[in-house]
């Protein structure tokens, strides 16, 4: 019988130390072996974000200790580990190079493969570490650093389709919360405050909601609930641009997917039309409610990672690690971190000023 291929992850791209274990089983279905998620809020709560020289210094005290305990929780031995794969980027370079240097030396020492990961190929590909994902489908990454569509073709084979101009729809969350008064990281608490709230309370700005095809615009809205936030006297008041804030975010996610559909159909013209919503804001149940409804009305299907994988983890950087490692693609120790990485390395750069759609 062959031996199942037994993958080590590392990521470290903003402010989670991670490390984990993942294999397959007799079906060739991948499995979690282990997967560690060190978080930082607390290094980082009193500046109300990530200080990125800080969030190196905790991966580098702590990525030891993660991953010795992610090889210990896995139940296997350091030299039945086949290959090594840490995130190369995009992310904070001080960051990613805690990882990535990591990463390679535990690859030296063991004699065995190293390979560099793109970040948001992790996020791609986590659905896979819960079901069944055949090619292609329709992404939809959002994060705290990205919102994009994407036709996956294939490992390493993207067409973006459209992408945000401005702001990603994660930060537009983390700014709202702030301005809100809500503590770092305060993205996840818009939803809880939405629930007490009257979404109907607040008219928002959907920049270039009727234009654009899919791309999306988050700046405008940003800046609205800047303006309102000043006004605000209550919690009530807070609970209702919180409510109205929501809302407004999955009118434009609705409306944009569904052009984002149109497209897809247009490249693939098949019958089996799946789509994928992956990124730390894949998490929010609203957001997910609004697109499951979306995907029965248009006929895809809709596909989720796991809540615990929807945020930066290392069992997703492992699963491009295993994808990577049955082709044989591999990389050299001196291969650098990329701050900037696009899955679509052909797409036009789309932000700042003089954009035009």
């Amino acid at each position: 019988m062959n031996k199942k291929p037994i993958i080590l992850g590392i990521e470290s791209s903003c402010d989670e130390t991670a490390a984990a274990i993942i294999t397959e089983n007799k079906q060739g279905i991948p499995t979690i072996l282990s997967s560690i998620v060190s978080s930082q809020i607390d290094v980082h709560r009193e500046f109300g974000g990530v200080v990125p020289e800080l969030a190196a210094r905790s991966h580098v005290e702590k990525i030891d200790l993660i991953t010795k305990k992610a090889i210990d929780e896995s139940g296997i031995k350091m030299d039945e580990i086949d290959a090594v794969a840490s995130t190369a980027g995009p992310g904070l370079i001080v960051c990613l190079s805690v990882g990535l240097s990591f990463g390679k030396a535990m690859a030296y020492s063991l004699n065995k493969p190293f390979i560099a990961v793109n970040h948001l190929e992790g996020h791609a590909l986590s659905p896979k570490l819960n079901c069944e994902l055949n090619y292609p489908y329709l992404l939809l990454l959002i994060s705290g650093g990205h919102t994009q569509f994407l036709n996956v073709q294939g490992l390493g084979k993207y067409k973006r389709l459209g992408t945000t101009i401005d702001d990603a729809v994660g930060e537009a969350f983390d700014k709202t919360a702030k301005l809100l008064g809500i503590e770092f990281p305060g993205g996840p608490q818009i939803e809880v405050y939405a629930k007490k709230g009257n979404p109907k309370k607040y008219e928002l700005p959907k920049p270039i909601f009727y234009k654009g095809g899919c791309n999306l615009s988050f700046a405008g809205l940003k800046t609205a609930v800047l303006k309102i936030s000043k006004q605000i006297k209550t919690d009530q008041e807070k609970y209702d641009l919180a409510a109205s804030f929501q809302k407004t975010i999955e009118e434009i996610l609705y409306k944009k997917s569904k052009i984002a559909f149109e497209e897809f159909k247009k490249i693939n013209g098949t019958a089996k039309n799946k789509f994928v919503v992956a990124g730390g804001v894949a998490a929010n149940q609203k957001i997910r409610g609004v697109l499951i409804n979306l995907c029965k009305e248009e006929n895809f299907e809709a596909i989720f990672p796991p809540i615990n994988l929807c945020g930066d983890n290392a069992a997703m950087i492992a699963m491009v690690g295993l994808e990577k490692f049955k082709l044989n693609q591999f990389n050299k120790l001196n291969y650098p971190a990329k701050p900037r990485w696009p899955l679509d390395e052909d797409a036009a750069f789309l932000k700042g000023a003089g954009v035009r759609l």
